[in-house]
Parts: structure tokens; C-alpha cells; sequence
């Protein structure tokens, strides 16, 4: 599907609610609305430059497993499709080492609330002028338009990617490593992932006293809040959670109860919500993520 069915899939501001649907990982459409997908598959990669060009309805794992084989990868959350992907906003674990998700986009064609394709952003950012409209589409949940071709960023697909973990104090660890891609604490257990060459991922693990991991502690689903770093070694949490180091996410197994955005943010979003979709008809009941 090119961008022009896409937005004619979309339709004009008389046409009603209209959602859209990924491969349904992150969550389900408001019932009612009609339900519309983003193009998929790969335009073009150009290792040289680092960039991969294609659609939003392109899988993750299908577009890493292409990157693979020109030895890079993209830093999204894995399963679900890109667009899902950058909607969301939610970085995986590895935002420590690999940055925020937003800094994946360099430009964007997205659909209105009218059904015109808009253009976001460039393939290098030098070239880019105005309002970063691309930052401002990442989180959204499309609730401001809808995902159509992107151009994301790649990066080096690392030779060695290892867990670890030990029982040492996180900070201690998080301030001997260089450059962990993650650093997870769970009270009493510290995980780090190391990536780069199999002697330089040795050399780190030994010096920070780490031991091989299966992987990663399974993260706790009930809430997913940002907090500040420097506050992390202060947590009362009834039930169990996981806190990225470094990052200040804290994953939260407890009953405690959701948080609410601040006054101030949330106003912001209603009026972004106006200027971009004033008849409320892309993904009504959804509400973009603001913890």
C-alpha cells in the first residue's frame, strides 16, 4: 500500500472515528471506530549512511532481521510493528546505552486528521528546519496522525550481547562499567547487558565482579513509572519492581494507583490534540502517555 491509499484509507474530517491497527501488541482500538493499517515492508537501507527507510506497518523483528545483514539494527522495542513501535514511545531496557526512542526518527510522513500526508523532519538532521514535529508524533499514540513511511536511524549491530548480574550495590556497578546498555535492580539483584567485542564484554564483567545471566528479570506489568534517577535509592514499593539505573523507569508489580498527569501537561495535550485533530476523530478513547 502506497501513502496515497493510505490516506484515502484514512479519509476526511467528515468520515467519522477512524483507529489504527498494528499487529495488536500494544494494546486494542476503541470499539466503533474504523480501523485502518499503516503500509509495511522496507524501501531502502543505506548502511553507508545508517538510515533505513519504510513503512510503519513494517515488523521490528522483520526489519532488524534485514539490518542484520548489513551488520546494524534499529533501537525499538522488539515484536509489534514500527509504527506501534514509535507511537508508543516506550523505550525497552536498553534505553541507557542506546537513548530515548524518539532519537530513532529522523523524518516521518504521517496522515492528517484530514487525510493529507504531512512531512516531518529529514534523513539528516542538519538539513531539517522548524518545529520537530518528529518528537512530537513519538508517544502520541496517534492520537495526532498517523504513521506512514519513516526514515529511523540505525546503529552497529554489537558482536557480543551479554547478561549479567551480581548482588553488588547497582551504583557501584553502574559507575565501574563503561558504558552499559542497561543496568536493572530489583532490591537485591543488579542486572547489567554489555554489548561491543567478546574480549572488551569479558574484560567489564570481570572487573565489576559480574556473573552470566540467562537474560533479563522479567519485568513486572502493573505500572511503568519515570521517576527521577537520584531518587531510586530511596523506593517503597509494596509488592516487587524493577528499576532501570541510571534512566529512573520503575517497573511495579503493586496495587498502587495509576498516576495522573500533571494539570499543566495535560492541558497541553488536549489543546496539541485540538490543533492537530479538531473533530477528535484519530484514535478517540486513547490518550497519549505522559509518565
Amino acid at each position: 500500500m502506497d501513502l496515497t491509499s493510505f490516506a484515502g484509507d484514512v479519509g476526511g474530517v467528515n468520515d467519522g472515528a477512524v483507529a489504527i491497527a498494528g499487529l495488536s501488541t500494544r494494546g486494542g482500538v476503541l470499539a466503533g471506530s474504523r480501523v485502518v493499517a499503516a503500509p509495511g515492508g522496507i524501501n531502502s537501507i543505506q548502511p553507508d549512511e545508517m538510515i533505513v527507510h519504510c513503512g510503519a506497518g513494517t515488523a521490528v523483528d522483520e526489519l532488524n532481521q534485514a539490518l542484520a545483514a548489513v551488520g546494524q539494527c534499529v533501537s525499538l522495542p522488539a515484536s509489534g510493528t514500527v509504527g506501534g513501535a514509535l507511537a508508543r514511545g516506550l523505550s525497552d531496557t536498553r534505553r541507557l546505552g542506546y537513548g530515548p526512542i524518539r532519537d530513532a526518527l529522523l523524518q516521518a510522513h504521517y496522515v492528517s486528521a484530514t487525510g493529507h500526508v504531512v512531512k516531518a523532519g529529514g534523513p539528516t538532521v542538519k538539513n531539517v528546519s522548524g518545529f520537530d514535529l518528529c518528537r512530537l508524533l513519538v508517544g502520541s499514540q496517534g492520537t495526532l496522525g498517523f504513521l506512514g513511511h519513516v526514515i529511523l536511524r540505525t546503529r552497529p549491530l554489537a558482536s557480543v550481547s551479554q547478561w549479567f548480574s551480581t548482588v553488588a550495590d547497582p551504583w557501584v556497578t553502574f559507575a565501574t562499567l563503561y558504558r552499559p546498555v542497561s543496568v536493572l535492580w530489583d532490591g537485591s539483584t543488579t542486572w547489567a547487558l554489555l554489548e561491543g567485542h567478546a574480549s572488551d564484554v569479558a574484560e567489564q564483567a570481570a572487573l565489576a565482579g559480574l556473573v552470566l545471566a540467562d537474560g533479563a528479570p522479567a519485568l513486572p506489568s502493573a505500572h511503568r513509572w519515570s521517576v527521577a534517577p537520584s531518587t531510586l535509592r530511596s523506593l517503597a514499593i509494596t509488592g516487587s519492581f524493577v528499576a532501570e539505573i541510571g534512566v529512573g523507569v520503575v517497573h511495579r508489580s503493586d496495587s498502587a494507583q495509576p498516576r495522573k498527569a500533571d494539570a499543566a501537561i495535560a492541558a497541553l495535550h488536549k489543546r496539541l490534540k485540538y490543533e492537530f485533530d479538531p473533530t477528535l476523530r484519530l484514535n478517540p478513547g486513547v490518550e497519549p502517555l505522559s509518565v
